[in-house]
């Protein structure tokens, strides 16, 4: 997995998935809770202001994910509801 191999060589990652046991079963380091599988960044049925503020907090998360400093898989989430 590149994440991984990016990890390896230092550089941090933030994995945003929707299928978040998949990437901690694979040992993803910083795995952070996407929405949807065919869009872990959105949701079609929002309209689109609703839509632009999830995909800001998700991206928010992944910033926050990039910045702390973390021994094995860890999962970031908002504690917000995505729906």
């Amino acid at each position: 997995m590149l994440a991984k191999e990016l990890e390896r060589a230092g550089i941090p990652t933030a994995h945003i998935t929707a299928m978040t046991p998949v990437a901690l079963g694979v040992s993803s380091i910083r795995v952070v809770q996407g929405k949807e599988i065919v869009s872990p960044l959105g949701n079609a049925k929002m309209d689109q202001p609703t839509e632009k503020a999830l995909r800001l907090e998700i991206i928010g998360e992944a910033l926050k994910a990039l910045q702390t400093q973390v021994k094995g898989s860890t999962l970031f989430q908002s504690n917000k509801p995505k729906d």
